[in-house]
Protein backbone atom coordinates (compact mmCIF):
# COMPACT_ATOMS: atom_id res chain seq x y z
CA UNK A 1 0.00 0.00 0.00
CA UNK A 2 0.87 3.72 -0.38
CA UNK A 3 0.74 5.76 2.38
CA UNK A 4 0.88 9.41 1.55
CA UNK A 5 0.88 12.76 3.47
CA UNK A 6 -1.86 14.44 2.87
CA UNK A 7 -2.05 18.70 1.80
CA UNK A 8 -3.44 19.33 5.93
CA UNK A 9 -0.50 17.94 8.01
CA UNK A 10 -0.68 14.68 10.20
CA UNK A 11 -3.32 13.40 7.84
CA UNK A 12 -2.18 10.63 5.36
CA UNK A 13 -4.22 9.01 1.90
CA UNK A 14 -3.92 5.53 1.79
CA UNK A 15 -3.71 3.54 -1.29
CA UNK A 16 -3.99 -0.08 -1.62
CA UNK A 17 -2.39 -2.05 -4.26
CA UNK A 18 -5.15 -4.49 -6.52
CA UNK A 19 -4.13 -7.85 -7.16
CA UNK A 20 -6.34 -8.98 -10.00
CA UNK A 21 -6.87 -12.51 -11.05
CA UNK A 22 -9.76 -14.04 -13.16
CA UNK A 23 -12.03 -14.30 -10.31
CA UNK A 24 -11.50 -10.28 -9.38
CA UNK A 25 -9.09 -8.57 -7.18
CA UNK A 26 -7.63 -8.81 -4.16
CA UNK A 27 -6.18 -6.05 -1.72
CA UNK A 28 -4.36 -5.10 1.47
CA UNK A 29 -6.17 -2.21 3.47
CA UNK A 30 -4.34 -1.61 5.57
CA UNK A 31 -1.49 -2.78 8.25
CA UNK A 32 -1.21 -1.89 11.68
CA UNK A 33 2.31 -1.85 11.31
CA UNK A 34 2.71 0.19 8.33
CA UNK A 35 0.10 3.07 9.35
CA UNK A 36 1.57 3.27 12.93
CA UNK A 37 5.41 3.52 11.51
CA UNK A 38 4.23 6.53 8.85
CA UNK A 39 2.25 8.10 11.89
CA UNK A 40 4.48 8.13 14.05
CA UNK A 41 2.44 5.69 17.32
CA UNK A 42 0.91 2.25 17.42
CA UNK A 43 -2.66 2.85 15.63
CA UNK A 44 -5.26 1.20 17.84
CA UNK A 45 -8.82 0.39 16.85
CA UNK A 46 -11.55 0.85 19.99
CA UNK A 47 -14.77 1.65 18.01
CA UNK A 48 -15.79 1.17 14.50
CA UNK A 49 -18.57 3.18 12.95
CA UNK A 50 -20.83 3.14 10.25
CA UNK A 51 -22.64 5.52 8.15
CA UNK A 52 -25.04 5.16 5.63
CA UNK A 53 -26.47 7.98 3.59
CA UNK A 54 -28.69 9.01 0.60
CA UNK A 55 -26.54 11.06 -2.78
CA UNK A 56 -26.26 14.57 -2.11
CA UNK A 57 -26.18 14.31 2.30
CA UNK A 58 -23.18 16.10 3.44
CA UNK A 59 -22.20 15.19 6.88
CA UNK A 60 -19.78 17.43 8.92
CA UNK A 61 -17.21 19.15 9.19
CA UNK A 62 -16.98 17.62 12.82
CA UNK A 63 -13.92 17.18 14.69
CA UNK A 64 -13.35 16.32 18.43
CA UNK A 65 -12.24 18.27 21.36
CA UNK A 66 -8.49 17.43 22.44
CA UNK A 67 -8.46 15.59 24.93
CA UNK A 68 -10.04 12.98 24.63
CA UNK A 69 -9.80 13.10 20.37
CA UNK A 70 -10.48 10.73 18.53
CA UNK A 71 -8.34 9.63 15.04
CA UNK A 72 -9.86 7.48 12.73
CA UNK A 73 -9.13 5.92 9.47
CA UNK A 74 -12.55 6.62 7.01
CA UNK A 75 -12.73 3.99 4.51
CA UNK A 76 -16.15 4.16 1.70
CA UNK A 77 -17.22 0.55 1.53
CA UNK A 78 -20.68 1.23 -0.76
CA UNK A 79 -21.16 4.12 -3.37
CA UNK A 80 -18.80 7.02 -3.89
CA UNK A 81 -18.03 10.52 -1.23
CA UNK A 82 -15.93 13.10 -1.82
CA UNK A 83 -13.70 13.14 1.68
CA UNK A 84 -12.74 16.30 3.43
CA UNK A 85 -10.14 16.39 6.00
CA UNK A 86 -9.65 20.18 7.54
CA UNK A 87 -6.65 21.43 10.50
CA UNK A 88 -8.65 22.58 12.95
CA UNK A 89 -5.39 22.73 15.51
CA UNK A 90 -4.65 26.58 16.07
CA UNK A 91 -1.09 27.02 15.64
CA UNK A 92 -0.22 24.06 12.96
CA UNK A 93 1.69 24.93 9.71
CA UNK A 94 -1.63 24.03 8.00
CA UNK A 95 -4.68 25.82 10.08
CA UNK A 96 -7.88 26.33 8.26
CA UNK A 97 -6.22 24.26 5.10
CA UNK A 98 -8.55 21.26 3.68
CA UNK A 99 -7.54 18.40 1.49
CA UNK A 100 -9.94 16.34 -0.89
CA UNK A 101 -9.99 12.21 -1.50
CA UNK A 102 -12.29 10.67 -3.98
CA UNK A 103 -13.61 7.76 -2.64
CA UNK A 104 -14.84 4.85 -4.31
CA UNK A 105 -16.40 1.79 -3.31
CA UNK A 106 -13.63 -1.00 -4.40
CA UNK A 107 -10.67 1.47 -4.66
CA UNK A 108 -9.73 0.35 -0.93
CA UNK A 109 -8.83 3.94 -0.73
CA UNK A 110 -8.60 5.27 3.07
CA UNK A 111 -7.74 8.40 4.65
CA UNK A 112 -6.57 8.94 8.23
CA UNK A 113 -7.77 11.55 9.97
CA UNK A 114 -5.72 12.26 13.32
CA UNK A 115 -6.59 14.50 16.60
CA UNK A 116 -7.40 17.77 15.81
CA UNK A 117 -8.49 17.48 12.37
CA UNK A 118 -11.84 18.00 11.28
CA UNK A 119 -13.66 15.26 8.46
CA UNK A 120 -16.53 15.86 6.07
CA UNK A 121 -18.16 13.55 2.94
CA UNK A 122 -20.35 14.37 -0.04
CA UNK A 123 -22.32 11.37 -0.71
CA UNK A 124 -22.22 11.01 -4.35
CA UNK A 125 -24.20 7.96 -5.02
CA UNK A 126 -27.54 6.70 -3.07
CA UNK A 127 -27.04 4.51 -0.20
CA UNK A 128 -23.10 5.10 0.51
CA UNK A 129 -21.52 3.73 3.35
CA UNK A 130 -18.33 5.09 4.83
CA UNK A 131 -16.33 2.98 7.25
CA UNK A 132 -14.52 4.77 10.49
CA UNK A 133 -11.75 2.96 12.24
CA UNK A 134 -11.72 4.98 15.71
CA UNK A 135 -8.57 5.13 17.92
CA UNK A 136 -10.90 5.56 20.89
CA UNK A 137 -14.53 5.30 21.95
CA UNK A 138 -16.64 8.11 21.43
CA UNK A 139 -16.89 10.69 24.18
CA UNK A 140 -20.41 12.32 24.39
CA UNK A 141 -20.40 16.08 24.63
CA UNK A 142 -16.68 16.36 22.83
CA UNK A 143 -17.91 16.97 18.98
CA UNK A 144 -17.02 20.20 17.10
CA UNK A 145 -19.15 20.77 14.35
CA UNK A 146 -18.53 23.55 11.77
CA UNK A 147 -20.06 24.75 8.92
CA UNK A 148 -18.98 23.01 5.87
CA UNK A 149 -20.06 25.30 3.69
CA UNK A 150 -17.94 28.38 5.53
CA UNK A 151 -16.86 30.39 2.43
CA UNK A 152 -13.45 31.11 4.34
CA UNK A 153 -12.65 27.72 4.38
CA UNK A 154 -13.59 27.37 0.36
CA UNK A 155 -14.34 23.57 -0.13
CA UNK A 156 -15.32 22.99 -3.39
CA UNK A 157 -18.41 20.67 -2.98
CA UNK A 158 -19.72 20.93 -6.52
CA UNK A 159 -23.42 21.02 -5.11
CA UNK A 160 -25.57 19.91 -8.23
CA UNK A 161 -28.37 21.40 -5.44
CA UNK A 162 -29.40 22.20 -1.84
CA UNK A 163 -27.20 19.05 0.15
CA UNK A 164 -29.15 17.22 2.59
CA UNK A 165 -27.55 18.23 6.21
CA UNK A 166 -28.90 17.30 9.62
CA UNK A 167 -29.95 19.92 11.61
CA UNK A 168 -26.94 20.58 13.67
CA UNK A 169 -24.79 20.30 10.31
CA UNK A 170 -26.77 22.96 9.34
CA UNK A 171 -26.96 25.85 11.89
CA UNK A 172 -23.25 25.22 12.26
CA UNK A 173 -20.99 27.89 12.94
CA UNK A 174 -18.13 28.81 10.58
CA UNK A 175 -14.54 27.97 11.46
CA UNK A 176 -13.64 31.54 12.47
CA UNK A 177 -16.65 31.74 15.25
CA UNK A 178 -15.43 28.16 16.65
CA UNK A 179 -11.99 29.66 17.11
CA UNK A 180 -13.15 32.41 18.68
CA UNK A 181 -14.84 29.94 21.40
CA UNK A 182 -12.19 28.79 22.27
CA UNK A 183 -12.93 25.02 21.88
CA UNK A 184 -10.63 23.97 19.41
CA UNK A 185 -7.36 22.42 20.05
CA UNK A 186 -4.08 23.71 19.94
CA UNK A 187 -1.61 21.93 17.18
CA UNK A 188 1.18 20.77 19.94
CA UNK A 189 -0.84 19.47 22.74
CA UNK A 190 -3.10 17.95 20.01
CA UNK A 191 -0.02 16.10 19.07
CA UNK A 192 1.09 15.24 22.33
CA UNK A 193 -2.05 13.40 22.86
CA UNK A 194 -1.94 11.58 19.57
CA UNK A 195 0.64 9.56 21.76
CA UNK A 196 -1.37 8.67 24.24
Amino acid sequence: MDIVEMAVKDAFRITPRHLPDRRGSFFEAWRQSEISARIGRPYRIEQVNFSISAKNTLRGIHGTKVPPGQAKLVTCVQGAALDVVVDLRIGSPTFGRFDTTLQEAGSGIGVFVPDGLGHAFLALEPNTVMNYLCDTEYVPGTMIDIQALDPAIGIPWELTGTPIMSDKDAVAPTLAEVAASGVLPHYRPALADAVR
